[in-house]
């Protein structure tokens, strides 16, 4: 395969690993902590998972206990969910972890996602396939897909695969939703009496898969990073042409973790924070007057042009929206007409105002853009031109803007050394659990703020990090999404310096991720993380 002469560089790169992980799996020891609890509705959660609820917190030290499974150990991997930078070096990871325990250790893959489980789709991963993909992006070695394990079929078929290869572990790594179907299968082998010991990893560029003991979802750095040399790009351009305004929408429905990493990297005019505008009951008629106000003051000084960062999920944290789209749901869902103005007719009369005040397009889109259950595909509306026409129709035609979305850019990029590292480490961490006879745990990594060498390479229980929610009108248990914390010392901050950055041009341009120079360059952590971590900016 032919590579660019960057790639021929970053495959020579050499991960690193904490202290403890560097001594070899040979001198290891594992330390319990105590019993844990999920972070709501335990009893429901110890009916869901009776034979995970309480397990500890583990840490990997220095010392020499002996695995509880010793020889060679086969291990299936399975990607799920959207593309992060890092997924390879988590499978080179396990790799690599697998032949140090014992070098007649095999690694599987299932390909393209959960359904390459139940389904028996696999290929034996061997040194050339490992080689070819260090410290890439993507996930093309075994591709990902979004199928769920749920039915009792799929769970004994997925059983029933495991052991027909042998497997003492399965290691899958995904989102929170791939993580609660890690802790389903776990729990469902066990009750089988399967020696398959299932193995969780924290991915998501959205930042929302995150606690006290799971400090970061791999692949965010790089992929904000990304981002913010774009915006970074476009801040510089807005300057340069001194007459456009751009409304940048970025990854994150759930959560606006996205948007403030990299509004602290570029420090752009404005940043909408979805959590703050929930938290305030903030109207798009107020969002909208907040924006002009700062369109107008920059006018006035000389300066119009601009640049606002809006996060993907921005229209369901606005309370009046929310309201909306679960009527609109409501009526379509009971066969509803959905034409624009006679749907109007039918909704409260708060609705419907909020309704005929929005752009005849971002009606169509909700009403048009349906997800398989017949709800609004909310990532599809195009929530940066919602805030352009009403922000427009304030201003008059003399308000000139463009609308950007970056989100398929960030996902499959070269990981930063950060990820390199901590993607790398998570897959090390992984083999060890299996032969430690760990299972339902999630694999983590603390100290993330510090040198690598001050690392330290933990277990999580997965259901500790658990509550029930409603799902299609039935309580499921799922790993719950982490928001941004408006007490936080990452928001704070933010929340000090914004106002200083809406009239003068306080631009920061990050430039392009560096994977080769001095350290402060290259090892940059997520500044959100940092912040909250170590309250230093």
């Amino acid at each position: 395969m032919q590579r660019s002469p960057l790639e021929q560089q970053r495959a020579a790169y050499r991960p690193r690993v904490p202290r403890a992980l560097a001594a070899g799996a040979g001198h290891l020891d594992l330390e319990a902590g105590p019993a844990s609890r999920p972070v709501a509705d335990a009893e429901e959660i110890r009916q869901q998972f009776p034979s995970a609820i309480g397990a500890p917190g583990l840490r990997f030290v220095e010392g020499d206990a002996a695995p509880v499974r010793k020889g060679p150990l086969a291990v299936g991997v399975v990607l799920s969910g959207g593309q992060a930078p890092g997924g390879h070096n988590v499978i080179a990871g396990i790799y690599d972890g697998l032949k140090e325990i014992d070098p007649a250790s095999r690694l599987f893959g299932f390909l393209g996602g959960p359904k390459g489980i139940f389904t028996g789709v696999q290929r034996e991963l061997d040194d050339a396939a490992i080689d070819a993909v260090r410290n890439t992006g993507g996930f093309d070695l075994i591709r990902s897909g979004r199928d769920k394990i749920e039915t009792e079929e799929q769970l004994e078929a997925c059983r029933k695969v495991c052991g027909e290869l042998g497997l003492d572990g399965l290691v899958v790594i995904g989102g929170d939703d791939s993580n609660t179907n890690a802790a389903v299968l776990a729990e469902h082998f066990a009750s089988r009496g399967s020696s398959t010991r299932v193995i969780g990893v924290p991915k998501t560029i959205d930042g929302d898969l995150r606690a006290e003991a799971v400090e970061m979802s791999f692949g965010f750095d790089t992929a904000t990073k990304v981002y913010s040399e774009l915006i970074g790009n476009i801040c510089r351009d807005a300057r340069s042409a001194g007459k456009y305004w751009h409304f940048i929408k970025l990854m994150g429905r759930s959560a606006s973790h996205v948007t403030l990493e990299c509004a602290l990297r570029t420090q752009p005019n404005l940043a909408l924070i979805g959590e703050e505008v929930q938290a305030q009951g903030t109207t798009l008629e107020a969002i909208a007057a907040q924006v002009v106000d700062v369109v107008k003051a920059r006018k006035e000084a000389g300066r119009n042009y601009g640049v606002c960062l809006v996060p993907e999920g921005l229209i369901e944290f606005i309370p009046e929206m929310r309201v909306l789209i679960d009527e609109i749901n409501h009526l379509l869902a009971e066969g509803g007409d959905a034409e624009p103005v006679a749907l109007a007719a039918k909704l409260s009369d708060e609705s419907a105002r909020v309704f005929r005040g929005l752009p005849r397009k971002i009606q169509e889109q909700l009403l048009a853009d349906r997800d398989s259950h017949g709800n609004v595909q909310v990532s599809l509306i195009e929530t940066e031109s919602l805030l352009i026409e009403t922000v427009r129709e304030r201003l008059g035609g003399g308000f000139k803007a463009h609308k950007h979305f970056f989100g398929y850019e960030g996902r499959c990029s070269t990981p930063s050394n950060f990820d390199a590292d901590y993607t790398y480490t998570l897959g090390r961490i992984a083999p060890l659990l299996v032969a430690f006879d760990k299972t339902g745990y999630m694999c983590a990594v603390s100290n993330l703020s510090h040198p690598v060498d001050r690392w330290e390479a933990c277990g999580v229980p997965l259901t500790s990090l658990m509550n029930m929610e409603t799902r299609h009108g039935h309580r499921k248990p799922v790993i719950r999404k982490a928001l941004v914390e408006l007490d936080s010392p990452s928001f704070t901050h933010f929340r000090d310096a914004r106002e200083s950055w809406q009239v003068e041009d306080r631009y920061l341009y990050p430039g392009p991720i560096q994977l080769f120079g001095p350290a402060e360059v290259t090892d940059e952590a997520p500044r959100t993380m940092v912040l909250d971590r170590t309250g230093k900016a």
